[in-house]
């Protein structure tokens, strides 16, 4: 599935790299919860990067098979909690 980068989101990132925001959106195991941004509809995945860091990234359909990213962050711990009860659910 291809994502597209919007250049605000890219540049706001802290702490995250981007290549941490596409292993999350490509890790085998997601957890996508519909929402919204702004008042956008959106979708936030919820998974880990390849060394096991949890990270929230928003993204909204832009086309039939294509994404736009809108943000990424960690999780909160009680994001996190709530996150690996469902790990463990889903196993």
């Amino acid at each position: 599935m291809p994502y597209r980068w919007w250049p605000a989101t890219l540049a706001a990132l802290v702490g995250i790299t981007d290549t941490e925001v596409l292993q999350a959106l490509n890790a085998e195991r997601r957890r996508p919860l519909p929402g919204s941004a702004l008042g956008i509809p959106a979708l936030s995945i919820w998974a880990r990067t390849d060394a096991g860091r949890p990270l929230i990234v928003v993204v909204k359909q832009e086309g039939q098979f294509s994404w736009g990213i809108l943000g990424a962050r960690d999780l909160s711990p009680d994001e996190l909690a709530e996150f690996e009860k469902w790990e463990a659910s889903a196993a």
